[in-house]
């Protein structure tokens, strides 16, 4: 038997609110499956399970708001995964001896009808099973009422189709309002807050900083999107995206997480994408193997990224697997951008917008487009020689576009 866990979806998240299953008892799940929606400061999250096999019971009803490592289920026959890269609390399953389901974990009144772990045999000596009609049962399943708390009016009190109705309507009377935009967003800045208040105590900063020439970067994305339909083109903020991923593969130093006084270096490189909200607030949600994808797919997922995290529905392996954070404030019409670490990352890359300045270049002088790019690195796993290689190696993919 594994226990899956509430997950850790970022350094500043202590507890989530179970709003949603998407499964039931007796489902068969696999790596990948979204299985719950999950409420936090910084929005609704889609929950991904990491192992395959069948759902033995749920144990916390929707509605209900546990903390980071939280059992939210039982899942039989299972492989246990790997913890999510960078994930800074308890891995999201434990595998553990075959044991009865616990009993669920308590919280506010649920907004949804709960959908509970199904009642076990009894043991030996317990009293015997309460009588429940077959289509009691098929309904209760159907709208996820727990039967073990469901008043009985049948026949020596057994349990029919209408007392699983009213406990349903009960449920639903009791949910609680829908938190207010403005609370959303108060929670979301004391989220943030927290976060980079961690960081600048916790990770002795360094920064950096370096000008690139974007002349041949420029050239080549618009040719390029000459040849494309209009739905096809590029944006050069994934050549932005793509110069930092490989910059990281050839620099570990930058990719990976500090923890427990130790650095360890990421196998995948997962970049996280800095996206503000139009109603406020910030998310850094992660494109999972930047180095190995071409630029084409890195421009579709980004605008899917920025869309989804736009309108609330981001993924728990969005949220939690980004192994360094890029920030561009170039439309913004920022032009330097010193940015705060975001734990247990080591590193923070920045980029202003594209301006025209003086530039000398093979003993000429002239005007050319020209970019910021700033690095923010953590003293405890790089030092500036290493940071100043990193921002030397963007600047010459950056020279050679048709290469990204």
């Amino acid at each position: 038997m594994t226990d899956f866990l509430m997950p850790s979806l970022g350094a500043d998240m202590e507890r989530g609110t179970l709003v949603e299953w998407r499964i039931r008892a007796g489902d068969a799940v696999k790596r990948g499956d979204v299985v719950a929606l999950v409420e936090t400061e910084k929005g609704l999250i889609e929950i991904e399970i990491w192992m395959d096999g069948t759902v033995e019971s749920l144990l916390v009803s929707e509605g209900a708001t546990v903390p980071v490592g939280a059992v939210l289920a039982t899942i039989r026959g299972s492989e246990a995964a790997a913890a999510l890269p960078g994930a800074a609390a308890a891995p999201p399953v434990v595998e553990r001896p075959p044991a009865p389901p616990l009993p669920p974990v308590a919280g506010p009144a649920p907004r949804a009808p709960a959908v509970l772990a199904p009642s076990a045999h009894p043991a030996a000596g317990a009293e015997p099973r309460r009588r429940v009609s077959p289509a009691a049962r098929k309904r209760a399943l159907d709208l996820g009422v727990d039967l073990a708390a469901v008043t009985g009016t049948g026949e020596g009190g057994a349990v029919t189709s209408a007392d699983v109705e009213r406990a349903a309507a009960a449920r639903r009377e009791a949910a609680p309002a829908v938190p207010a935009p403005a609370d959303r967003q108060a929670a979301m800045r004391r989220a943030i807050a927290a976060a980079m208040a961690r960081s600048k105590r916790e990770i002795p900063h360094y920064y950096l900083g370096t000008h690139v020439d974007m002349t041949a970067a420029l050239a080549w994305l618009a040719a390029e999107n000459q040849r494309r339909p209009v739905t096809e083109r590029l944006l050069y903020s994934v050549l932005l995206l793509r110069a930092v991923a490989l910059a990281a593969r050839e620099v570990p130093e930058m990719n990976g997480f500090w923890g427990n006084d130790v650095f360890r270096a990421a196998t995948g490189v997962h970049v996280g994408v800095a996206i503000s909200l139009r109603q406020g607030g910030l998310v850094a949600p992660a494109i999972h193997d930047v180095d190995q994808k071409p630029l084409d797919q890195l421009m579709r997922e980004m605008l899917d990224l920025v869309q989804r995290a736009r309108t609330g529905v981001l993924r728990s392996s969005e949220v939690s697997d980004a192994t360094i954070t890029v920030t561009n404030l170039g439309e913004q019409g920022v032009e330097l951008v010193w940015g705060v670490i975001y734990p247990p990352q080591v590193a923070l890359v920045g980029f202003g917008k594209v301006i025209e300045r003086p530039w000398a270049s093979a003993g000429a002088l002239g005007v050319r487009p020209v970019i910021a790019a700033t690095l923010a690195g953590d003293h405890r796993a790089s030092d500036g020689h290493r940071g100043g290689r990193f921002l030397a190696i963007i600047d010459r993919l950056l020279q050679e576009p048709e290469k990204l």
